[in-house]
């Protein structure tokens, strides 16, 4: 089922996103994996896609098997990276034609050892682009990202939120957000994209933390930020695993039942391929009441 469909029939959704491993031992853990998060019933699950287009295969391939094998809906994400215009039509119609529904449309990260974006031959510079490619030439649900601290390479939030904004009208159906610590910077951002119109649903991404340095790498890269009181907690924790992992846990299921009682319309989980956390957290808020 389109996602889409989903978010107006049946809000709030909960998601998980995964990332293609490398060797096909880390494809069979994974799938275990995701295997066992099926019974806390997530709305869909979504494939990353790596820079360059290096996991291509992989992630046609996962996002077919866990709809084909598991049963669980799935969206493929999919970047301009590498590719030509014939290139990701080829690309969407094997998805179209393995039963894919759903694409989140991102422009994407410029490859390993290069610090600027540069377009295929005959290929896209912006999701924007990519996003009106596929509304013109198929029928998939589209998702498309927006970042509510800004992208790194933006000048500015509001410059960054007027691409967004143009990502919808290419015909982008919903958004997913990176992701983030405090909601005011998620309630902001939503305030700002309805100010200018945009009315899609805004699916907040929430990740786990599990690992201090990780994290703080993931925010540089991506441009967000992590509390000062938060921190200052983490760090206390040094290198105990188990401590930060709990931190983690109670962050993130404190975030997600504000979020919920303030009707956001999903919230999607960036697992890093790890169930514990992820479920910690359904399980918590569950019990608290704040899902179904």
């Amino acid at each position: 089922m389109q996602i889409k469909t989903l978010l107006k029939n049946s809000s709030p959704l909960f998601s998980f996103e995964f990332f293609p491993p490398k060797t096909d031992e880390g494809l069979s853990a994974l799938l275990e994996t995701v295997s066992s998060l099926k019974d806390l019933n997530p709305s869909y699950v979504s494939i990353t896609y790596g820079a360059g287009g290096n996991t291509r295969a992989k992630t046609v391939e996962l996002v077919a098997k866990i709809k084909r094998d598991i049963g669980l809906e799935t969206a493929a994400h999919l970047t301009c990276v590498g590719h030509s215009q014939n290139e990701l039509k080829d690309i969407l119609t094997e998805l179209q034609q393995k039963g894919i529904e759903n694409i989140v449309a991102l422009r994407g990260d410029p490859p390993k050892g290069e610090t600027r974006f540069t377009p295929a031959p005959n290929g896209f510079r912006y999701a924007s682009e990519l996003t009106a490619f596929i509304r013109k030439n198929f029928q998939f649900s589209i998702g498309v990202a927006g970042y509510p601290e800004k992208h790194i390479e933006s000048p500015s939030l509001e410059s960054d939120i007027q691409h967004l904004k143009e990502k919808i009208e290419a015909g982008g159906d919903f958004v997913i957000t990176q992701l983030f610590f405090d909601n005011a910077h998620y309630y902001s951002y939503v305030k700002r994209l309805r100010a200018l119109g945009v009315t899609v649903p805004v699916v907040a991404g929430i990740m786990p933390i599990t690992d201090v340095e990780q994290t703080k790498r993931f925010t540089t890269m991506c441009g967000a930020s992590i509390p000062a009181p938060l921190l200052a907690k983490l760090e206390s924790a040094a290198t105990d695993k188990e401590k930060i992992a709990e931190i983690g846990v109670e962050h993130s299921v404190s975030q997600c039942q504000d979020l919920l009682e303030n009707k956001v319309p999903g919230i999607h989980f960036y697992t890093l391929n790890k169930s514990r956390s992820t479920r910690e957290i359904l399980e918590r808020l569950k019990k608290c009441g704040a899902t179904r």
